[in-house]
C-alpha cells in the first residue's frame, strides 16, 4: 500500500508535467515529417487495407461476419489493437527512452509510462472516431451501444499503463526482457482473436482460456460496441476475469516499483 500511495501522490503532484510530456511525446514522434500528424492516420489505414485485401480478396475469407461487412468487423478490433500493440512495446522501453528524466533531473519514474500511454491513447481515440465515421458511411449510425466505447478505452488505458509500469522497470534493468517482449508481440496479435472470432472456437476449454487474454477481452469489448451490440454487464464473468488480471498486474507493478526503483538510475 505504501508504494501505491507514493505512485498516486507522484501522479497528483506532477499531473501538469505528465500532460505536457504526453504532448511533447506526440510532437517528437512526428517532428520533421512533411505530412506531420497525418502519419498517425496513414500508417494504420495502410495496415488495415493490407489485412482487408489479404483476407477478403487474396484468401477469399467470408465477406460478412455477424451480418456486417468483414472490413467493418476487422477495423472494430484492429484499431484498438494499434494502441495495445504499441504499449506492449513502448511501455517496456519508455524508461530507457526517457532515461534523462531519471538520471539528469528529479522526476518521478512512475509517471513515465503514464504520459507515454496518454500520448498513444490520444492517437487511438482519433482513430476510433474515424471508425465511427466509417460505420456511419456504411449505413450504421452511432447507437446507444457505442456509449460503451469510453468505458473500454478506460479499461485499455488502465491495463496497459500498469503493464508499462511493470515492464518498463524490467526493460530498464535488462535489454533481454525488451527483446523478449518484442518477439512475442506478433504471437499475441495472431492468438488474440483480432483477425478471427475467438468466440467461434469449437474447443470449449480453448475458448475459455482465450477469454482470459486481456487483449481478447478488450478487442471483443470494442466489437460488442460496434458489431455484437452487447452491454458489458451482460458478460459478467469476462469482466470479472479481466478485473482479476488487472489486480494481478497492479500487484506486479507495485512489486517492480518497490524492488527496482532505486537501481534504475545506476543501471541507466
Amino acid at each position: 500500500m505504501k508504494e501505491l500511495i507514493t505512485i498516486i501522490k507522484e501522479h497528483i503532484d506532477y499531473r501538469k508535467q505528465i500532460f505536457k510530456l504526453a504532448k511533447a511525446d506526440l510532437v517528437k514522434t512526428y517532428r520533421g515529417a512533411a505530412l506531420g500528424w497525418s502519419w498517425a492516420v496513414i500508417k494504420p489505414v495502410v495496415t488495415i487495407f493490407v489485412y482487408w485485401f489479404a483476407f477478403s480478396i487474396g484468401l477469399r475469407a467470408s465477406s460478412t461476419v455477424n451480418g456486417y461487412d468483414y472490413f467493418l468487423w476487422l477495423i472494430s478490433g484492429l484499431v484498438p489493437w494499434f494502441y495495445m500493440g504499441d504499449m506492449i512495446v513502448l511501455g517496456t522501453s519508455c524508461i530507457r527512452k526517457y532515461s534523462y528524466l531519471v538520471t539528469k533531473m528529479k522526476f518521478p519514474v512512475s509517471t513515465i509510462p503514464t504520459f507515454v500511454s496518454i500520448s498513444n491513447l490520444l492517437i487511438n481515440v482519433i482513430l476510433l472516431i474515424v471508425v465511427i465515421i466509417i460505420f456511419a458511411i456504411f449505413g450504421y449510425a452511432p447507437d446507444v451501444y457505442m456509449l460503451q466505447i469510453p468505458f473500454y478505452v478506460l479499461l485499455s488505458f488502465i491495463f496497459f499503463t500498469l503493464w508499462g509500469l511493470f515492464s518498463s522497470f524490467l526493460g530498464a534493468i535488462s535489454k533481454d526482457f525488451g527483446n523478449l517482449v518484442r518477439s512475442f508481440v506478433t504471437a499475441i496479435f495472431w492468438l488474440s482473436g483480432i483477425l478471427w472470432d475467438a468466440d467461434k472456437i469449437a474447443i470449449p476449454w480453448l475458448r475459455k482460456f482465450l477469454s482470459l487474454n486481456p487483449v481478447t477481452f478488450l478487442v471483443n469489448g470494442f466489437r460488442n460496441c460496434f458489431i455484437n451490440k452487447v452491454w458489458f454487464w451482460e458478460q459478467p464473468k469476462r469482466l470479472l476475469y479481466f478485473g482479476i488480471i488487472v489486480l494481478i498486474m497492479l500487484i506486479a507493478s507495485l512489486w517492480a516499483y518497490k524492488k527496482l526503483r532505486k537501481d534504475i538510475a545506476d543501471v541507466l
